[in-house]
C-alpha cells in the first residue's frame, strides 16, 4: 500500500502547474477539492438562464406583434410570418455556433461568453423596439448569431468538474436551459402590451404603450447585463502557458492518472485511442454523431411545439384555438415552469438511475404521442375543467420533453473525452440550432395552413398539427432503438 501511495505521488510532482495559467488552476482545484465546485456550477446555472430567456419570451406574444405589423393579408397568415421570426435566432446560431467554439478554443470560454451576454443585451432590447417585420427579424438573427454562448458553456460545465460530477454540470446546463425556456414565455405572457394590462401603472403616453412588447425584452435584458458583470468574476479553464502541445497532452495525462487513479488511467488511454482529439474524427465517431441527431430530431419536435403552442392558445376559438390572453399564457407557463423545476432537481436524477438515459427517452417519446393526441379535444372544454387540463397537460409536455432531451445530451458527452468537448459541443450546437430554425418556421407554415382546412373530414384543424407532431415523436422515438443509436462504452467517459 505504502508503495502505492509513493508511486502516486511521484506522479503527481511531474503534473506542472503555472502559476498565472488559470485552466492549471482550475484542474489544481478539481485534483485538491473532492467535493462538486458549488459556486462554480451556479455561475454555470444564472450564465445559461440568461442564455434561454430571450429564445423563447416571445412566443406568448409573437401572435399579436405580427398583428401590429399589419405584415399578414388575414388572420390566417400571421402563424406564416410569426414563424420565421421564431427561426431567425436559431438559423443565426446555426451559422456562427462552430465559429465561436472555435475562437473559445484558442482564447478562453470567459472572453465569449462575456461578449455573448453583452450582444444579448443590445439586441433583445432593439427586438423589443421593433416597429416592422423586417427589423424583428433582423434583431433576433443578429442575436443568434453574435450571442455564442451555450456551446462554450457545455464545454466549461465539464471542465470545471471531476470525473465524478461532470453528469451533475450537465444536469445543470439541461436544468437551467429547461426553466429558462418555461419562465421566458411567463415574462414575456405577463409583461407584453402593459398599457393595455395595466393601465394604473403605465399611462397612454408612455413608452410602453408606443412600444408594447419592449417591457418584457427589457427586463430580460437588465438581468442578462447583471450576469455579464457577473461574467468578470468567471474563472478561466483553458490553459494559458507556453507549453508545446506534446507537453500539454503529457501533463494533461498525468493529472488525469493522478485524479482517477492508475486503474482508470488505462481505460483513458483505450477511450483516447478510440476518439482521438481532432475535429475530424468526432465526425467519425458514432456514438456521438447518433446521439447528435437524434436530439435534433427531438428538438425540432420541442421548438415546432413550443412555436404551435403559443400560437393555439392565443388563437380564437373558432379556429380550434383557446382564445387565451397573453397572460392566460404566462400563468400556464409559470406554473409548468415551476413542476419542470421541481422535476429536474428530484425526479430526473433518480428515473436515469432507475431506468437509464435511453430508456428514459423512449418512455417520454411513446407518452408524449397520447398526450398530444388529446390537445383538440381540450379545446373544446371551458372554464375551469379548460384550465386544469391545459396545466397539467403543459406540465407533463415539458417534463417530458426535458426527460427525453436531458438523457440524450447525457450521451452526447459521454461520447467523447473531456479535451474533446469543446469541438463536439461546436458541431452538436450547429446541428441543434439548424433544426431549431426550423421548427419554428415549420411550425407556424403548418399551423397557418391548418386552419385554413377546420372544415374538412380527414384531422381538421388543429387534429392535423398534432398529429404531424407525434409523426416526427414517432420519427425520433424509432431512433433511440439499436443500430442507429450506439450507446458510448463506460471507459468513454473523461
Amino acid at each position: 500500500m505504502a508503495e502505492v501511495r509513493e508511486g502516486l505521488l511521484k506522479k503527481q510532482n511531474k503534473v506542472d502547474y503555472y502559476e498565472n495559467c488559470p485552466g492549471c488552476k482550475i484542474d489544481h482545484l478539481k485534483e485538491t477539492t473532492p467535493g462538486p465546485p458549488l459556486k462554480h456550477l451556479l455561475y454555470v446555472f444564472i450564465v445559461v438562464l440568461a442564455a434561454a430567456l430571450p429564445i423563447s419570451s416571445l412566443f406568448p406574444f409573437l401572435y399579436f406583434m405580427i398583428r401590429d405589423f399589419h405584415i399578414a393579408e388575414r388572420e390566417e397568415d400571421i402563424g406564416y410570418y410569426a414563424g420565421y421570426v421564431g427561426s431567425a435566432f436559431m438559423f443565426g446560431r446555426a451559422l456562427t455556433s462552430v465559429l465561436w467554439g472555435m475562437i473559445a478554443d484558442r482564447y478562453g470560454r470567459k472572453p465569449v461568453i462575456l461578449f455573448g451576454t453583452i450582444m444579448l443585451v443590445i439586441f433583445n432590447t432593439l427586438f423589443g423596439l421593433s416597429t416592422n417585420f423586417w427589423m424583428a427579424v433582423s434583431t433576433r438573427f443578429l442575436l443568434g448569431s453574435l450571442c455564442g454562448i451555450l456551446g462554450p458553456m457545455r464545454a466549461y460545465a465539464s471542465e470545471i468538474c471531476r470525473k465524478e460530477y461532470q453528469a451533475l454540470g450537465m444536469s445543470i446546463i439541461s436544468t437551467s436551459w429547461g426553466v429558462g425556456l418555461v419562465i421566458g414565455p411567463a415574462v414575456g405572457g405577463f409583461l407584453a402590451q402593459p398599457a393595455e394590462k395595466y393601465p394604473d401603472i403605465f399611462s397612454e403616453e408612455s413608452l410602453f404603450r408606443r412600444f408594447p412588447y419592449l417591457l418584457p425584452c427589457l427586463l430580460i435584458s437588465i438581468f442578462a447585463l447583471g450576469v455579464s458583470v457577473l461574467c468578470c468574476w468567471l474563472p478561466e479553464t483553458l490553459h494559458m502557458h507556453t507549453k508545446n502541445k506534446r507537453e500539454l497532452e503529457d501533463s494533461y495525462d498525468q493529472l488525469e492518472s493522478t485524479t482517477y487513479g492508475p486503474a482508470e488511467e488505462g481505460n483513458m488511454q483505450k477511450s483516447g485511442e478510440k476518439y482521438p482529439a481532432s475535429q475530424q474524427s468526432l465526425l467519425k465517431n458514432w456514438p456521438l454523431m447518433s446521439s447528435i441527431i437524434v436530439y435534433c430530431v427531438f428538438q425540432l419536435h420541442d421548438m415546432a411545439y413550443t412555436e404551435i403552442f403559443s400560437l393555439w392558445a392565443v388563437s380564437p376559438r373558432k379556429y380550434g384555438g383557446l382564445s387565451y390572453s397573453t397572460t392566460d399564457v404566462g400563468e400556464v407557463l409559470a406554473i409548468t415552469g415551476f413542476a419542470l423545476l421541481v422535476f429536474q432537481l428530484f425526479g430526473y436524477p433518480l428515473v436515469e438511475r432507475i431506468f437509464g438515459p435511453i430508456m428514459v427517452s423512449r418512455i417520454g417519446a411513446v407518452l408524449t404521442i397520447p398526450l398530444l393526441s388529446s390537445y383538440p379535444f381540450i379545446s373544446m372544454l371551458s372554464g375551469l375543467s379548460l384550465t386544469l387540463l391545459t396545466d397539467c397537460a403543459s406540465i407533463l409536455k415539458n417534463v417530458l420533453a426535458v426527460a427525453i432531451t436531458t438523457g440524450l445530451f447525457l450521451l452526447q458527452n459521454r461520447a467523447v473525452a473531456q479535451k474533446q468537448r469543446g469541438a463536439a459541443n461546436g458541431i452538436s450546437m450547429s446541428a441543434m440550432s439548424f433544426f431549431k430554425a426550423v421548427g419554428p418556421a415549420g411550425g407556424g407554415l403548418l399551423f397557418s395552413w391548418a386552419q385554413k382546412r377546420q372544415n374538412v373530414s380527414f384531422l381538421p384543424g388543429g387534429h392535423m398539427v398534432f398529429f404531424i407532431l407525434n409523426l416526427i415523436e414517432a420519427i425520433g422515438l424509432l431512433m433511440t432503438f439499436k443500430p442507429f443509436l450506439a450507446e458510448p462504452a463506460e471507459d468513454s467517459i473523461s
